[in-house]
């Protein structure tokens, strides 16, 4: 959907809003406050009775979800895939790489690394993320606790959050739930993520029941302070997410998702799995969490992953992920297509006239071969970080598309089969 389309789409929803914002408080006996009809207004009335994040289910098909997210900057269509920008910038693109090639809806930042630098009072004076980055699109931004956990020396969490030492000059900092949320409002993160223990696996089962006490603990007063804030008309266009905790421990993960998912939070994502564990243990966790989580809110996985934890997550009842598998790989020579891995730097591809993958539509593969990209890889050229990057990306971003086709047409294990079958796996 194109910027105007979304902009007339945001704007009927907030006059029909307003047509029947006075009937709707008297027929549920709800008050209205303040008094007036400006679309600030509304916000408050809906922040306090109701979801403003439109999300709607669209189809389900077995588990898997077909879902629409409605922002302030966009409209996305689920499953989704969000690009990692991790300091505000995909790397080795832009934002006109991402507007006219890739057309993400969504895209990830990094409260730890965008408040370390340039700052979030920068950011905040050059109109936010998207007056910043020039991508107008959404932004999620996760709350940083990871990157201040595991770039950090001297970390120490405590009941109130996260001491750690900058990676970049060593200066001293504190993360609580309080002011990961102050950063991201100055951001203008249309998705805001609460700060949690992370614990990575595998862990004694102590750490890991503290973990999660302590991300209940702290989402609470992260909810409660925004909260209090929108009824002050403190972000009101600002979404939160709580993340859900307890390692591969079922009885864990159930009691994280119960507390969480009592709270009047947004959306919810399914954290600390990727690390560590084997594929199967954390496609478990996601079946046995999701049952716990409410299903007219988003279900965000977060960090994850392969072609294969992508389908595999989404058949058990995911809509949102995001990982830097696909420009990472990209960059270190593997590109994802539909029949596998290509190692581009393998010989075999040194006079290989084909593109990366014939069944891809991006720029790179309806204009250049194996072969020239294996140059430009051995070469260490600049240019193939880019044009890499964009297959990467390109592909992950179809086959989201493709799954969405899928269920939408209730034929989301067929596809399932029919992607196997393409890596020579026969599933049974």
């Amino acid at each position: 959907m194109g910027t105007i389309e979304h902009s007339e789409k945001y704007s009927n929803f907030w006059q029909s809003q307003k047509l029947g914002l006075q009937q709707t408080a008297l027929a549920t006996g709800r008050s209205f406050e303040p008094s007036d009809f400006s679309e600030s207004s509304i916000i408050y009335f809906l922040r306090k009775n109701y979801n403003t994040m439109q999300f709607h289910i669209d189809k389900i098909n077995n588990k898997a979800r077909a879902c629409t997210i409605i922002t302030k900057h966009s409209t996305i269509t689920t499953p989704v895939f969000m690009p990692v920008g991790t300091v505000a910038a995909v790397k080795a693109l832009d934002a006109i790489d991402l507007q006219t090639l890739l057309k993400p809806e969504i895209i990830l930042g990094n409260t730890y690394h965008l408040y370390l630098r340039p700052g979030e009072g920068v950011i905040d004076a050059m109109g936010k993320l998207q007056g910043f980055t020039k991508f107008p699109k959404s932004f999620l931004t996760d709350s940083g606790g990871f990157q201040a956990f595991s770039l950090s020396d001297n970390v120490k969490i405590d009941e109130g959050g996260i001491h750690f030492k900058s990676h970049i000059d060593g200066s001293k900092h504190y993360f609580t739930p309080t002011k990961v949320i102050d950063i991201q409002y100055n951001l203008g993160s249309d998705i805001m993520m609460i700060l949690d223990d992370l614990v990575a696996l595998p862990a004694m089962q102590e750490r890991i029941q503290a973990s999660i006490e302590r991300t209940t603990r702290w989402a609470k007063e992260s909810i409660t302070y925004h909260r209090a804030n929108q009824q002050n008309n403190i972000a009101l266009d600002q979404n939160i997410f709580a993340i859900i905790q307890g390692g591969v421990d079922r009885a864990f993960r159930e009691k994280s998702a119960k507390e969480l998912c009592a709270m009047d939070f947004d959306g919810f994502a399914i954290g600390g799995l990727s690390v560590g564990e084997a594929n199967q243990e954390m496609y478990d966790t996601v079946e046995w969490t999701t049952q716990f989580m409410p299903t007219d809110k988003p279900r965000y996985l977060m960090g994850v992953g392969t072609p294969e934890d992508l389908v595999e997550n989404v058949m058990r009842g995911i809509d949102m992920f995001d990982c830097v598998m696909p420009t990472r790989n990209a960059r270190n020579g593997t590109l994802f297509t539909t029949f596998g891995k290509v190692h581009i730097k393998n010989a075999e591809y040194t006079t290989d006239d084909k593109p990366i993958d014939p069944a891809c539509e991006c720029i790179v593969c309806r204009t250049y071969s194996r072969s020239y990209l294996r140059h430009l890889f051995r070469a260490k050229e600049i240019t193939y970080l880019r044009l890499s990057s964009i297959h990467n990306l390109y592909y992950y971003l179809w086959l989201m598309k493709q799954m969405r086709q899928a269920i939408l047409e209730e034929r989301f294990e067929t596809f399932r089969k029919e992607f196997y079958a393409k890596r020579g796996v026969v599933l049974l």
